[in-house]
């Protein structure tokens, strides 16, 4: 029963129950206590004790309801704090939280140590769950997702997986953005880096990956080359594929796919003269100028090389030198393919 419903009920019990008394009698009754006398109406001393009793029984009613209060506040701060902290744990941020009561606290501090993957819709959630939720959905969707007109571009930590994801979906859809990963690299994950060059390198021309060539790697220069074979307008030069190579670490076969791909864009003169200048700053360079040189038919040039270097070295080529003296009809193919010219 609510407090004050309660007190009016027992007013009116006792008003009603003085005045039946003071009807019947309406006499005053004395009552002597520690030398003092105590003169009232015998309705007065009837409905005194009700008085009493309600007294004690309003602050016994008071104290319970203050106490189921602040207990009912402690489980509304945890179910905030809880709230809280599937929050964190749906978007792979988890934090510790602290919890008021032991009940909850025994099995929701689980959740300052988890992630959670949400695989379907859920309905009947709070707006601020189910509108993260929403947003986790559509990323993991392969949808880009504006964070901070969301108000939650200070959600996610660098490296958190539903920031890399929802970058990568942006990576597909705005080719501005693939531009500002080339340009600041630093400040993204690995795999976005990746992603972005990828990117890149598949859609731009030299003339502007020429200003990123530090940050691309051998793969994307090989895509670049094999598109320069059948598009005219990718602008390599000469110039341009110093600036790569002066920067990338390339292989042994690195080089030799190089040359496949030079082979077809530059003249044999050019293409001789690069190598040739490639193999005295680049020791890796060596096989991919021997490649040239046999490829070109220049034997009389190419064992020439092979004669400055140690009888072990470039075997495959020696092999393939003595077969042509021999006048039959070989090619370096037939013995070799660009993959596994440099395998020893």
């Amino acid at each position: 029963m609510r407090l004050g419903l309660y007190i009016f009920a027992a007013l009116t019990l006792m008003a009603i129950t003085g005045a039946l008394t003071y009807t019947v009698n309406p006499n005053n009754y004395l009552v002597e206590f520690m030398g003092i006398n105590f003169n009232f109406p015998v309705a007065v001393w009837v409905v005194l004790p009700m008085g009493v009793l309600l007294l004690f029984t309003a602050i016994h009613m008071i104290f319970y309801s203050l106490k189921s209060y602040f207990k009912l506040k402690r489980w509304a701060k945890d179910a905030s704090t809880l709230e809280d902290a599937l929050y964190w744990s749906l978007v792979n941020e988890p934090k510790e939280q602290k919890y008021g009561i032991e009940e909850i606290r025994g099995s929701a501090i689980l959740l300052g140590k988890s992630l959670l993957t949400v695989n379907d819709t859920v309905e009947g959630l709070n707006a601020r769950l189910s509108k993260v939720v929403n947003i986790l959905n559509k990323i993991k969707n392969g949808e880009y997702v504006d964070l901070k007109e969301n108000k939650m571009s200070k959600v996610f930590s660098e490296g958190n997986p539903h920031l890399i994801k929802n970058r990568l979906n942006r990576l597909q859809t705005d080719p501005e953005f693939v531009e500002e990963v080339m340009k600041s690299s630093s400040q993204y994950s690995k795999m976005v880096q990746k992603q972005a060059l990828d990117i890149f390198a598949r859609k731009e021309t030299f003339f502007k990956a020429r200003k990123y060539a530090k940050i691309f790697d051998a793969e994307s220069l090989h895509v670049m080359l094999a598109r320069a074979v059948h598009e005219e307008d990718m602008g390599l030069s000469v110039d341009i594929l110093n600036d790569f190579v002066a920067v990338l670490k390339l292989s042994c076969t690195d080089f030799v796919k190089i040359a496949n791909v030079t082979k077809k864009v530059l003249s044999p003169n050019e293409n001789l003269a690069l190598f040739k200048s490639y193999q005295s700053k680049y020791p890796k360079s060596q096989t991919a100028y021997l490649y040239l040189l046999f490829d070109y038919e220049l034997l009389d040039e190419a064992s020439a090389y092979l004669d400055e270097h140690e009888a072990h070295e470039f075997l495959k080529f020696r092999a393939f030198n003595e077969l042509k003296k021999s006048h039959r009809k070989f090619k370096l193919e037939d013995l070799v393919s660009v993959d596994t010219i440099c395998v020893k």
